[in-house]
């Protein structure tokens, strides 16, 4: 069973189950990991997995019950597999009682002194279980034994325990951390960091804090506090690995935005400054002598100055239509281009067809990224907070988060995860804003302020009078601000 759970503890990660970054819990924390089991309705292999080694741990500590009752809502399904596996009868527990017909809590068939055993997903202090607890208990219903799938460390097994009902875990947070370790998917500092996380944050059975000081403080696993070389290790796309790795190794993360018309000019910007970024940023379709040359040789200078080209193409519409869009055409962007920019408004689907172009090019999909547009730099945008929010959500749930490198945003609330990078446009030293609607922010400002890991700037560069002063002045700013906000 050990070698299973290994294997689910390394699938859970992957389909960010459980992330790392800097959380408000229920409890009234911060916490540097969080878990979301929720995703695994999306994943009926993984869900079954989960319930198949509950009911297998249930029969290996020979716990026996007359029913078997999900924590709501997360543990409901699990439940309810366990419950059909082993022929099982299930209570379900309502979080609030219904203001009509028999306005019962508990729903199903029960007799006073019945035995239950509990289902739940993840606990820290516990309360989600002893609110089932109690209100199996007003029932007659008698609680020996709940099983959940993860135990945090934090106290709530203890808490439990001390109102006579014993907790068994699939997995303990230390085995979690540990077994990624061991499967190289994340750095060993994580793992101290997250044992320093568990030892000074555990909680009593009345809800206070061992160590109250700690309540309303952060953690040292905010996107913004961990360096570059540390976040790659977290990033679940392979292009966000690299990009990491190449702003840590080259120490720069400035992008340009090569925003000319003709293919000599932006021939010549690249290679001047090729030596300061990490990203150029083209719009292909405002090239006027386009041509499969130019790409070429603009992929060579990528090679020769170690950066990565975006191609903003801003991609919006159905899956197929993005898929042809990327991978077809006179552009043929899936060829060339490392990363690219799309909207979220059609949904999860946009991922899956943006994939689907490059699947059907020789270009392999792990070495290709996008970024999600979560919010725009220029006056007068309609995306509002519920858009970016679920832009967001997009970019960290779901099967195709593999394919997604980073955000495009202004604002560091806008994700929390620091695995994706963070693009935010509109950087100038000088000017607030042009005549079309752009707002510029000087490099200080969206680094330490706004939560930026790559500055783009265009005409602060384009326009200057010595262009290679001029990226080089930007290089040296913003990669100052990174380095001055993670020493803090």
């Amino acid at each position: 069973m050990s070698d299973e759970r290994k294997t689910l503890a390394i699938k859970l990660y992957e389909i960010n189950a459980f992330k790392f970054g800097d959380f408000k819990m229920k409890v009234g924390i911060n916490s540097p990991v969080y878990f979301d089991l929720r995703v695994i309705v999306s994943y009926p292999q993984v869900m079954k997995t989960v319930s198949d080694l509950i009911a297998a741990h249930i029969k290996e500590q020979q716990l026996t019950a007359k029913h078997v009752c999900g924590v709501p809502y997360t543990a409901l399904p699990l439940a309810t597999l366990v419950a059909v596996q082993q022929n099982t009868p299930m209570l379900v527990r309502r979080k609030e009682a219904k203001d009509y017909g028999t306005k019962k809590l508990i729903e199903g068939l029960y007799n006073a002194g019945d035995t239950c055993l509990i289902v739940e997903d993840v606990i820290t202090s516990g309360s989600s279980v002893l609110d089932t607890v109690r209100d199996l208990e007003k029932e007659g219903i008698v609680v020996t034994d709940a099983v959940v799938v993860v135990d945090r460390e934090q106290g709530g097994a203890a808490n439990i325990a001390k109102q006579k009902v014993r907790v068994h875990s699939l997995f303990t947070l230390s085995f979690l951390l540990n077994t990624l370790h061991e499967a190289g998917k994340i750095k060993h500092d994580t793992v101290d960091a997250v044992a320093r996380y568990i030892a000074a944050s555990q909680i009593n059975s009345d809800g206070s804090f061992v160590n109250p000081q700690k309540k309303d403080g952060g953690n040292d696993f905010s996107r913004t506090k961990l360096s570059y070389e540390q976040r790659a290790t977290l990033a679940k796309s392979e292009l966000a690995k690299q990009l990491f790795n190449l702003m840590a190794s080259k120490k720069t993360n400035l992008c340009l935005a090569a925003d000319l018309t003709q293919s000599e000019e932006i021939l010549n910007i690249a290679d001047i400054c090729g030596p300061y970024i990490c990203v150029l940023k083209t719009h292909i379709d405002i090239v006027e002598d386009f041509s499969e040359a130019f790409v070429k040789n603009l992929r060579a200078l990528a090679d020769k100055h170690n950066f990565l080209l975006m191609e903003d193409r801003k991609f919006a519409d159905i899956g197929n239509t993005v898929s042809l869009q990327y991978g077809k055409g006179i552009y043929k962007v899936a060829n060339w281009a490392d990363l690219i920019t799309a909207h979220a408004i059609t949904g999860r689907s946009i991922l899956q067809g943006l994939k689907a172009g490059v699947a059907d090019t020789t270009a392999e999909v792990r070495k290709r990224g996008v970024f999600l547009l979560a919010e725009l730099s220029n006056s007068g945008t309609l995306i509002d907070v519920k858009y970016s929010e679920a832009a967001s959500k997009i970019a960290t749930e779901g099967a195709d988060i593999d394919f997604v490198a980073g955000v495009v945003c202004q604002s560091v609330k806008c994700f929390d995860f620091p695995g994706l990078i963070q693009l935010t446009p509109g950087v100038k030293i000088d000017d607030a804003s042009d005549q079309l609607g752009q707002q510029y922010q000087t490099p200080e400002h969206v680094v330490k302020e706004r939560g930026a890991d790559i500055g783009v700037v265009g005409r602060g560069i384009l326009q200057a009078k010595s262009v290679e002063k001029a990226a080089a002045l930007y290089r040296d700013r913003l990669w100052a601000a990174y380095t001055d906000r993670i020493a803090k």
